[in-house]
């Protein structure tokens, strides 16, 4: 599986940006049964301490939000045609900022970045007051 990060940039505060994540060897929609989720690292944090943001059950549509700082203002969802899983960020906060990494197991949604076995090389979202 490979996963490729992109969209991320540098926005002022209430500015939005768009994620997207485009997974080869692992088939979206309802032939595939996976997660993809986004996980953020926030600035000095460790690997280890990568949040998760939101996830998306590829076969079913159900998403997940995992931050209530995020609900209402990111949006996840995915495109089986592109195989792409997409984290529309609106009215973004300086404390937005890090290192967005999308993530997929052949499962259902988890929190936790352990239960992930992919991953994408990240894309650096910063957001400046």
């Amino acid at each position: 599986v490979q996963l490729v990060e992109s969209g991320g940039g540098l926005v002022q505060a209430g500015g939005s940006l768009r994620l997207a994540c485009a997974a080869s060897g692992l088939t979206l929609g309802n032939l595939g049964n996976s997660a993809i989720a986004w996980f953020r690292q926030a600035p000095g944090a460790e690997l280890e301490k990568r949040e998760g943001i939101s996830c998306i059950v590829t076969w079913s549509g159900r998403t997940l939000y995992y931050k209530d700082s995020v609900e209402g203002r990111f949006t996840i969802s995915s495109d089986s045609a592109k195989n792409t899983v997409y984290l529309q960020m609106n009215s973004l906060k300086p404390e937005d900022t890090g290192v967005y990494y999308c993530a997929a197991r052949r499962s259902d949604c988890a929190a936790h970045y352990s239960a992930f076995g992919d991953w994408g090389q990240g894309a650096q979202v910063t957001v400046s007051s």
